[in-house]
């Protein structure tokens, strides 16, 4: 096609970007004027079939407009009792296929809740993205607390679509966005290194792994972390206001009581994703609930959602944790110096997090019995037996029978006397022998074993004294001679 324009109109230059003929002495300035233009009004650019397809945005349908947290007085119910109530100006509700938590996706960083730590309005990250000056990123947080989103905001901007037209004209560097990053192996992250390192790409990876695991450290360098919280429960409620003015739209007179919102935000356990889809499904059960004959006095349907409609939805308190992932270490780590704080309350309530969470019962059974020669050790031998026997009752029973086993041996362990000089000994003999220079020191003759003539003829146990032999203490070496004085249990590496 450009041959063709090119031999008709030989005097004439097409602008790349909307594909129109321009004198040579005008394309520079029209060229400026059409990638403001293309930027602001998100003209579709048609591109070669070289060129890999645009990534669709993941909000499609129509636009969800900004509305302010406050909803108008017309949604309160006409009941005294205290509700948020949501009511269509149609007569008929309309069904709810896209879900509710990518509808309510916001666009903006006005529409982002509960994340003012990273992107409020004096932070650094803030200042950055204003000055166009946005560097390689790792988004870190727990799920649902709006790591994808920041990412879709990041690349939304004026800045950013003006960046995108220019890579297409000038190949200039653009932004990458990996989701989940930590599913990748660490070769396949290393194939982003090079264009990250020599500045082609800005890299924004988004995990609710830790990075320093599961991220190249080379990758992670030159990468900025951001660590996401978990949503609280003022920001949840934001978020489930402007779910409910979404709602009016779509769902004709639904009442929803205000506990109703107040037990999502409280349950969902700052995952915004888990507490948009819960009302949604609260919302649709009860439309298609709904009888033809209970009406309001308008003679529209009357839909009420309540507290009881939202648990069945929820069916119970979300828990965050991965059995493979960093709750997985934390928990675990919170139970071990709870046991050795002696804190029986919160050893306990350690044990529970990760049980109804759905840890291995197991994998919590051994590391108590890790604990019980750790940190109790010789301060009460029995606790070692009674750690065991709570593996095997473990291991014999399972699931959710041992729950109270685990709690009985946790409780033992947390009351138990502790002592720590078995583990401290043994840590100074691993660090002698790893500090030791030169050869290791040959044992004794009269400790080793004869059970031959010839050993017996080289010295092998020779002046070697039966113990049980003798009625009182007997005077014998035991260590190498370098080492005849040390005593591990006071011993420190500054020692021999």
């Amino acid at each position: 096609m450009a041959s063709e324009m090119t031999a008709t109109a030989p005097d004439s230059v097409q602008c790349p970007v909307c594909f129109k003929d321009f004198e040579p002495s005008s394309i520079n300035g029209h060229l400026d004027v059409c990638l403001l233009g293309t930027s602001a009004h998100s003209i579709p650019l048609t591109t070669d079939d070289s060129e890999p397809p645009l990534k669709k945005s993941r909000i499609s349908g129509e636009a969800v407009s900004p509305r302010g947290v406050n909803r108008p007085s017309a949604n309160s119910p006409p009941s005294s009792s205290s509700s948020a109530s949501v009511s269509g100006t149609t007569g008929s509700s309309e069904p709810i296929v896209k879900p509710l938590a990518e509808t309510l996706r916001p666009h903006t960083l006005e529409e982002y809740f509960g994340q003012n730590k990273v992107v409020g309005q004096e932070t650094l990250f803030r200042s950055l993205l204003e000055s166009q000056e946005i560097p390689s990123l790792i988004l870190w947080g727990p799920p649902g607390c709006g790591k994808t989103t920041l990412a879709h905001i990041i690349s939304s901007t004026k800045v950013i679509k003006q960046a995108q037209n220019e890579l297409r004209l000038c190949k200039r560097k653009t932004i990458l966005f990996v989701d989940e990053i930590h599913r990748f192996n660490k070769s396949q992250q290393d194939t982003f290194l090079p264009h990250v390192e020599c500045g082609t790409i800005i890299l924004i990876g988004a995990t609710t792994e830790n990075p320093s695991f599961q991220v190249n450290a080379a990758l992670l360098s030159r990468c900025r972390v951001l660590v996401l919280e978990r949503l609280s429960v003022e920001a949840m409620g934001l978020i489930l206001d402007r779910a409910v003015d979404t709602l009016r739209i779509r769902v004709s007179n639904i009442f929803i009581e205000q506990k109703a919102l107040d037990t999502i935000a409280f349950l969902c356990d700052g995952d915004a994703r888990v507490g948009l889809n819960s009302l949604q499904l609260a919302v649709q059960a009860q439309v298609n609930l709904v009888r033809p004959d209970s009406s309001g006095h308008d003679g529209s349907e009357k839909i009420v959602v309540k507290e009881e409609h939202i648990k069945e939805a929820l069916q119970r308190s979300h828990i965050l944790y991965d059995k493979a992932g960093e709750e997985h270490y934390n928990c675990i780590s919170a139970l071990h110096k709870s046991m050795r704080g002696s804190h029986e309350n919160a050893s306990l309530y350690w044990l529970g997090r990760m049980l109804e969470g759905g840890e291995d019962p197991l994998y919590v059974a051994r590391r108590l019995v890790r604990f019980a020669s750790e940190d109790v050790g010789m301060a009460d031998p029995a606790a070692l037996p009674q750690a065991v026997s709570a593996f095997q009752a473990c291991h014999f029973i399972g699931m959710p029978e041992c729950e109270v086993i685990l709690a009985q041996c946790v409780v033992y362990l947390a009351r138990a006397p502790k002592s720590v000089d078995v583990y401290n000994a043994y840590s100074n003999v691993k660090t002698c022998l790893r500090n030791h220079k030169g050869p290791l020191p040959c044992v004794p003759l009269h400790l080793r074993n004869a059970p031959t003539r010839l050993m017996k003829q080289l010295g092998y146990a020779k002046g070697y004294k039966y113990n049980p032999a003798f009625s009182g203490p007997v005077e014998q070496e035991y260590l190498p001679e370098e080492l005849r004085d040390v005593n591990f249990f006071t011993w420190t590496p500054s020692g021999p």
